[in-house]
């Protein structure tokens, strides 16, 4: 295919599909967005961010920015984005930001995928660069990418994750659904009796990477997307029958991604607390 983006690793190829003039715009609508002049993320010219030290205070420390997109957001663009910001958080150039997105239909390959779990691609597939498997993304699923500088949090990789599921269960809890952690399989589950003993769905994804103690990527949680969709592969690489996905439209939970976004908010904190001075 023309133009086509030819990826590889640990001997999986997957081709995308040619990113249209549309993307290309988008991902530098984008950019702007997030490094905008006058916003919290501009880089201050007169200092050297390359020379500051992992304790520099250039940038107050503070609770994050929270950003929200409207309509579905393009996955190179945001991914583009996200780095960028990353980066400049990185280089205490810009605080640090949970943003709140839904994407158009598509699947993701982590770093640990294999091709045998790519069942048939309906959608585009992206190479993410985070950890896990095969997921997928798309309307009605709130993405949580959550940048946060583990260098003031504590530079722990599993109890970030840890909380990123404690996170999700104390926000869905609000609406009566009881999630929990499965030792060896990350993410929230949900126990489904209705469907068997000993079955459990999956509500909410979670995908990491950690570049100069600064988090990418985040968390995908299951508001009213199309669950048919996670038939075209093995979601997480998890192929038992007894473990399924569901969604709160699926538990019979009528919620509003602005809903949702409220509880996210209000749990953050109780979870994460506020950035302070060195640990």
């Amino acid at each position: 295919m023309a133009g086509a983006i030819c990826a590889s690793r640990r001997g999986m190829h997957v081709t995308n599909p040619p990113l249209p003039n549309k993307a290309r715009r988008d991902r530098l609508g984008l950019d702007a967005y997030m490094l905008a002049p006058g916003s919290p993320s501009r880089r201050r010219r007169d200092i050297p961010t390359d020379a500051l030290s992992a304790r520099s205070t250039v940038l107050a420390p503070r609770s994050p920015e929270w950003r929200v997109s409207q309509g579905l957001t393009d996955y190179e663009a945001a991914l583009a984005a996200m780095e960028a910001r990353a980066a400049a958080i990185a280089q205490h150039a810009s605080h640090e930001l949970i943003w709140l997105l839904e994407h158009p239909s598509l699947y993701t390959a982590g770093t640990s995928a294999k091709p045998a779990e790519l069942m048939e691609a309906r959608f585009p597939v992206f190479h993410a660069g985070r950890g896990g498997q095969f997921t997928y993304h798309g309307p009605g699923q709130r993405i949580a990418y959550v940048m946060l500088d583990l260098r003031w949090r504590g530079p722990d990789v599993r109890r970030f994750v840890a909380g990123l599921e404690e996170w999700i269960i104390r926000t869905i809890a609000r609406f009566d659904v009881t999630g929990e952690r499965r030792s060896g399989r990350v993410g929230v589950w949900v126990r489904r009796p209705d469907k068997g003993e000993g079955c459990e769905d999956k509500i909410a994804a979670i995908g990491v990477r950690i570049r100069r103690w600064v988090t990418l990527h985040g968390a995908a949680i299951n508001v009213s997307c199309q669950l048919s969709h996670f038939r075209g592969i093995v979601p997480c690489g998890i192929s038992e029958p007894r473990y399924g996905v569901t969604s709160l439209a699926d538990l019979g939970r009528n919620v509003s991604m602005d809903q949702l976004d409220a509880a996210l908010r209000q749990e953050f904190d109780a979870v994460f607390g506020n950035r302070g001075e060195g640990e």
